[in-house]
């Protein structure tokens, strides 16, 4: 997978999510922040309460005024009682008991006094509140983005202790989405709505409170939107998670197809697969939006259904309340209260609901990014690492035995001796296991059985870090990083000397070509490379090698794709680097390593000829063959007769 234009097509399959195991998981990964959410829930907790006690003071002014203009109305020196008396005659029935409900003074109108009293004192309570709310998202802030930046340093480190196995299943593009897009949806999705989930649970807590204190009966009447509600917002959510799940897996596949028609580009166009590759795209794209339009729809239901059971619960609210304030039960003040506590009830119930959309979207990308998290690792170093006394480069394979997957076996029972400075090549057809030797060599994956040992020294029992510093890779395939040629030799050895890395450059020819450039080691080149030839990148490679100064080096087809005039200046910087080194050198052009040591002749991951150029040739065996494939059957093509027509031009 993940290895051509036409990789990652398949379409992965939906599962549904495990919502709250994982929404779990992802709230854990606050905890190392306890303190500061601590701050932050008596933060929400002491505005929300400050918030809540708005509307009943503001019910209280109400009743001030509404007591001010009844007052007014009756004669000063009549009493209360005697006005309640007097209503009661006339019939007035309702009057009279508002009036046995309310604080009147008779013949005394508004009290301003007491009205810019209670004023000011919501109006102080607001602006703590609203002070206290921006802390507590100031706060907030610092918490999601301290944990983000924790789950990113997670998910890098997490990729360093993957085996190479775990990437040879991924295409990148899938990889790449997981650790970018993935964490960037969590991220936001923590901070757009812990918030504001924080601020809307605590409302509603705090407006219910609120409203059991004014009137239980009412209070009861409001609570019946609250399992309605859930009901309503479980269902839609059952319904859209799977879409939600699928969206971000469409995603990940799209920009591994992506990814790959990109870098594969060139490939594509020769091939002439560019109808198939954007029909591929299209059906990708297709997919993602089927997914994406069919979760935000049906997630999109649940606010305004929310809304339409909020209204009803409203005009219940107001005609039962205005029937009370009727009998005298209460006051205009506490149904106008509560009237707003009605509005905050059912303004944090729909904003849940809204959320509900961005928290299945953060989940579902939480749980791909916890599946990365969980994947096995390699095999950790040992708690008693052994280290090489003497750095010679003696390597060893002793019945060695190695398979990709458990029924196809490839390298069985391979032994072989790799003498201090010594060149070994490495050739066969391809798909003998030349690069898995190698490979195992550097421990990139376990081997099955056996023993391979290191100047004596299992490498089992070595810390992958220690190994690895005691060989050198040059690969067929050039890596450079953007920036100078400098720090491109550099990364070989970081700390190395400017007078170490000139010498370097100059024993592996890079030298030669960096001083004809206008900006010598300074020019800067970008990831691929491209500003500079092939072979200039090979040879920069090389040089990289050589300043690490290893024990062992392994040289895998590195003079594969570079022009003749290059290979002999890439063969001669080879030559340099593998003084005094023992070196493994995989080849397909077996005139590259006639000098060879010795020569591994390999098929199906069995060594079954060793010796050196002359003593294979006479043995006739494999080697033969493979030789006389390469350079006879040139001869052959030359000698061959021009054909009858091209006799006659």
């Amino acid at each position: 997978m993940g290895h051509g234009p036409m990789a990652g097509a398949a379409m992965p399959v939906e599962k549904s999510l495990d919502f709250w195991p994982s929404a779990r998981r992802l709230a854990r990964r606050l905890a190392p922040e306890r303190l500061r959410v601590l701050a932050v829930l008596t933060l929400a907790l002491v505005s929300v309460t400050l918030t809540a006690l708005g509307p009943r003071l503001l019910g209280h002014a109400t009743n001030i005024i509404f007591a001010g203009v009844i007052g007014k109305n009756i004669p000063a020196g009549v009493s209360v009682s005697q006005a309640e008396a007097a209503a009661r005659a006339a019939g007035n029935t309702n009057f009279a008991d508002m009036l046995a409900s309310i604080h009147v003074v008779p013949g005394v109108g508004i009290d301003f006094t007491a009205l810019r009293q209670v004023l000011t004192l919501v109006m102080a309570l607001y602006l703590a509140a609203s002070t206290l709310s921006w802390l507590q998202g100031y706060l907030l802030n610092d918490v999601v983005q301290a944990s983000v930046y924790r789950l990113r340093a997670d998910v890098e480190d997490k990729l360093h202790r993957l085996p190479l196995g775990f990437f040879d299943r991924q295409p990148r593009g899938e990889l790449l989405s997981r650790v970018t897009n993935d964490v960037d949806n969590i991220s936001q999705t923590l901070q757009q709505s812990l918030s504001q989930l924080l601020t809307s649970l605590l409302s509603v807590i705090g407006v219910v409170t609120m409203m059991v204190l004014i009137s239980p009966l009412l209070a009861a009447i409001a609570l019946v939107s609250i399992p309605a509600s859930m009901l309503v917002t479980a269902l839609i959510a059952k319904r859209s998670q799977p879409q939600f799940i699928a969206t971000w897996t469409h995603t990940g596949t799209l920009n591994a197809q992506i990814e790959e028609a990109y870098t594969g580009h060139d490939l594509v166009k020769v091939f002439g697969r560019r109808r198939e590759i954007e029909a591929i795209f299209e059906a990708t794209n297709a997919e993602l939006y089927e997914a994406s339009f069919a979760a935000q729809f049906i997630s999109g239901i649940i606010m305004p259904t929310l809304m339409f059971i909020g209204n009803l619960n409203y005009v219940a609210i107001a005609v039962v309340g205005g029937l009370r304030v009727a009998t005298g039960s209460l006051s205009l003040g506490d149904v106008q209260a509560f009237i707003q506590y009605s509005r905050q009830f059912t303004q944090p119930l729909t904003q849940i609901a809204s959320m509900a959309n961005l928290l299945q979207s953060g989940v579902a990308s939480a749980e791909r990014v916890f599946e990365l998290l969980d994947a096995d690792e390699q095999v950790p170093d040992t708690d008693r690492p052994v280290r090489a006394g003497v750095r010679r480069g003696r390597v060893a394979l002793d019945r060695v035995s190695f398979r990709y997957l458990p029924d196809q076996p490839l390298i069985e029972d391979l032994s072989m001796l790799a003498e201090p400075g010594h060149t070994v090549a490495i050739v066969g057809p391809t798909g003998a296991g030349k690069t898995t030797l190698v490979n195992l060599i550097m421990r990139f994956y376990e081997i099955d059985s056996g023993r391979i040992t290191l100047d004596g020294v299992d490498i089992t029992a070595m810390p992958r870090a220690e190994l690895r510093r005691q060989v050198g890779m040059v690969l067929q395939d050039t890596w450079l990083f953007g920036g100078t040629i400098r720090d491109n030799i550099a990364y070989g050895r970081p700390g190395a000397t400017e007078a170490e890395i000139l010498a370097a450059a100059e024993a592996t020819y890079v030298d030669r070509f960096v001083r004809a450039l206008p900006h010598g080691y300074d020019t800067v080149i970008d990831e691929e490379g491209s500003n500079i030839s092939t072979g200039e990148r090979q040879l920069i490679t090389i040089a990289r090698a050589f300043l690490a100064d290893p024990s062992l080096l392994i040289l895998d087809e590195a003079t594969s794709s570079v022009d003749t005039r290059t290979e002999l200046l890439v063969q001669r910087a080879m030559a340099a680097l593998r003084t005094e080194r023992t070196s493994f050198v995989i080849a397909h052009r077996l005139s590259t390593i006639r000098d060879a040591d010795l020569i591994l002749v390999m098929q199906s991951g069995r060594i079954v000829e060793q010796g050196t150029h002359a003593g294979l040739l006479a043995a006739e065996g494999a080697y033969f063959r493979l030789y006389s494939a390469q350079f006879a059957g040139a001869v052959v093509e030359e000698e061959r007769p021009a054909p009858v027509a091209d006799q006659h031009r």
